[in-house]
């Protein structure tokens, strides 16, 4: 539960309310962003001044909140931005060394470290993060990501990253520190069913999700600082299709989007894996599902879809999705590729 404003204790760590909801986007201004509040929309925040030049397919806050990332097809591949009550700020500087190709994904570790995953060779770069922007390029990993890095996730204290790619072993993980990648995590002994699309941590550590092509859709795992353990039972209701993007509500929690309605499939989550599959929303993502998140504090939900408005958000609960919340006033333009809440 949330009181509106005050900050609440889940996993032993003190967690802000969102106060923001942004939407990546396939159409200019390629990136929307919003007040978000127990109510859902707020009135649109101008857009950037520089916007993203191109098809935004990830976004992100830092931890923090002074930070928003988008990442896009076309170089720079990423574009960063201050952020605040008010909005964007003026873009950052782009890093010396740009990723290398189109980006598809973007992390920050908690405010200190900014990963893009992209669709070539080394699919997934990194940098150091703070309040000037982007720091020196990250040595890439020694082992690479097998393809694409089309989902990127740090641990909620930054000390592993995983990419969601194509091609075996469709997830790749490594532990994180100051000095970047360090050796790569053995492999999951059961692999997931085919190109992954996104990866999720819970905010306690001890579980990873991944979001992919092949029937069951979504694999989980335990998570430790050893890495991977044994995967979890398949949910007993599938994904009804290929799942895009996987989100944790707090650790009670998880929720895919995908393709085929319902678009969205939500479930409770324990150390056990999933439980039974709640109820689909009363009104439903109007077209297939490309991205899913939780406020931090577990009390909402938003999913991007492709038909208008784009974006669709809920109320959460230990019941499961509430009655829909009113659209944006102003709604994205075209494609919510990405969305993410920030405090």
């Amino acid at each position: 539960m949330i009181v509106s404003g005050i900050p609440m204790l889940f996993g032993g760590a003190v967690v802000a309310p969102s106060k923001y909801i942004a939407v990546a986007t396939n159409n200019s201004p390629y990136v929307s962003a919003y007040p978000w509040s127990t109510s859902g929309f707020g009135t649109k925040f101008a857009n950037p001044a520089t916007r993203p030049p191109d098809t935004a397919r990830g976004v992100a806050f830092t931890s923090s909140g002074d930070a928003i990332a988008v990442a896009h097809g076309t170089s720079p591949f990423v574009t960063a931005y201050p952020w605040s009550a008010s909005g964007f700020g003026t873009k950052f500087a782009d890093p010396a060394t740009l990723p290398p190709n189109g980006g598809k994904s973007v992390a920050f570790a908690t405010s200190n470290a900014i990963a893009v995953g992209h669709s070539g060779t080394p699919f997934v770069t990194a940098y150091p993060w703070s309040s000037g922007g982007f720091g020196t390029k990250f040595t890439n990993p020694a082992t690479l990501p097998g393809g694409a890095g089309n989902g990127v996730n740090f641990t909620s204290s930054g000390d592993a990253i995983a990419v969601a790619h194509g091609d075996t072993p469709f997830v790749t993980a490594y532990p994180w520190s100051s000095g970047g990648f360090g050796t790569k995590f053995t492999d999951p002994a059961t692999l997931p069913a085919g190109d992954a699309e996104d990866v999720a941590f819970t905010s306690t550590k001890d579980a990873i999700a991944i979001a992919h092509t092949g029937s069951p859709y979504v694999t989980s795992y335990p998570w430790s600082t050893g890495g991977f353990g044994t995967k979890f039972s398949n949910p007993a209701t599938l994904p009804t299709g290929t799942s895009t993007g996987v989100a944790f509500a707090t650790n009670n929690a998880i929720a895919v989007s995908h393709y085929t309605t319902p678009y969205v499939t939500a479930y409770p989550w324990s150390t056990g894996g999933f439980g039974t599959k709640f109820s689909d929303p009363a009104t439903l993502p109007t077209g297939n599902a490309e991205s899913v998140a939780f406020t931090s504090t577990g009390d909402a939900i938003a999913v991007g879809h492709n038909n208008n408005p784009n974006v669709t958000a809920y109320p959460w609960s230990n019941s499961g999705f509430g009655t829909k919340f009113a659209d944006p006033a102003t709604i994205p333009v075209v494609v919510g590729w990405g969305v993410a809440f920030g405090s």
